[in-house]
């Protein structure tokens, strides 16, 4: 179907046309005008725009969205069900990576003991759903605290330990409460927060919020683990990882926080593994696996099971 078609046929250019996934909702009119322009001066050949339109017209075919354009209101009511929020749960715990269990190869540190007297948790993703779920979540860019139904991690660690149990959570506890707590053992959650696009762009991939200076400061003086919540890799200075007992790369784990207490109280184990390359600092950037300089602080297709220990 050829370009001139469209245009005789205003509605259907708005509708095909606005379809070639090119994202300006407040200003489509415009675009739209912009696009036929520069179609009729041979600036776009009419093969590229036939080429986009055929493709996205098979998916709505095959897909029967010109059947059924509209979804279902009555499954609204089924959003978020039990059986949902299972499946999500599943899915966090599978994509977890663990990426340091101990600080020798006999001495295992996960899972962590239900049981213990008093831990700490810290950091400001502990308990913050909008963290967890990055961008493209109810907004945009994504946002902070409670901004849909679910389970923060510091809520699945309070629900997953034993009753008898103290949990003491300080986002960014002072030094007299780390010294002075007597914690078994800390679970310090930072990472990054929510953003999409070029938003999210930055030539410094070191934690945010000061998380470096937070973990240090933790596991300085309580044995460790370390959850990172990120779309991405984020530099891990040497002597951080030096000091921390264990490292999780948790993602973006969405609403279901849960997940990652299933993992590391052991009622799981893990089973993910690096899909990409962690770097050791931003100026390795871009790595590549088999690069001549290929150095990483851990492989692409890395990941430990909790019966595994590392010395780094």
């Amino acid at each position: 179907m050829a370009i001139t078609t469209y245009i005789m046929q205003k509605p259907l250019v708005l509708h095909l046309l606005s379809n070639l996934q090119v994202m300006i909702p407040f200003r489509f009119e415009k675009f739209l005008e912009d696009l036929v322009f520069l179609v009729e001066t041979g600036e776009i050949p009419l093969s590229r725009i036939d080429d986009a339109v055929e493709r996205i017209l098979r998916v709505k075919f095959v897909s029967g969205v010109f059947e059924h354009p509209f979804s279902d209101p009555a499954l609204l009511n089924v959003i978020g069900c039990k059986e949902h929020r299972l499946l999500a749960r599943e899915a966090v715990r599978k994509s977890l990576v663990l990426l340091k269990n101990g600080k020798n190869r006999k001495e295992p540190f996960l899972p962590l003991a239900k049981n213990a007297k008093r831990i700490l948790v810290a950091g400001t993703h502990a308990d913050n759903i909008g963290y967890q779920c990055g961008g493209w979540t109810i907004a945009w860019h994504g946002d902070s605290g409670k901004i849909t139904p679910g389970t923060s991690i510091l809520e699945a660690i309070q629900e997953s330990v034993e009753v008898e149990t103290e949990v003491v959570y300080e986002e960014c506890p002072i030094d007299a409460t780390i010294e002075a707590g007597k914690f078994s053992y800390a679970i310090v959650v930072v990472g990054e927060v929510p953003y999409a696009e070029s938003l999210g762009d930055r030539t410094d991939l070191s934690i945010p919020f000061n998380g470096s200076d937070l973990i240090t400061r933790v596991a300085s003086k309580v044995p460790t683990l370390v959850i990172v919540i990120s779309g991405r890799p984020l530099v891990i200075e040497p002597q951080v990882l030096e000091k921390v007992d264990a490292l999780v790369a948790a993602w973006l784990p969405g609403s279901e926080g849960m997940g990652v207490a299933d993992c590391l109280f052991g009622d799981h184990d893990f089973v993910g593994t690096l899909p990409v390359t962690w770097f050791r600092s931003d100026d390795q950037l871009p790595i590549n696996t088999g690069g001549a300089n290929y150095g990483p602080l851990f492989p692409s297709g890395y990941g430990l099971k909790c019966s595994e220990a590392t010395e780094i």
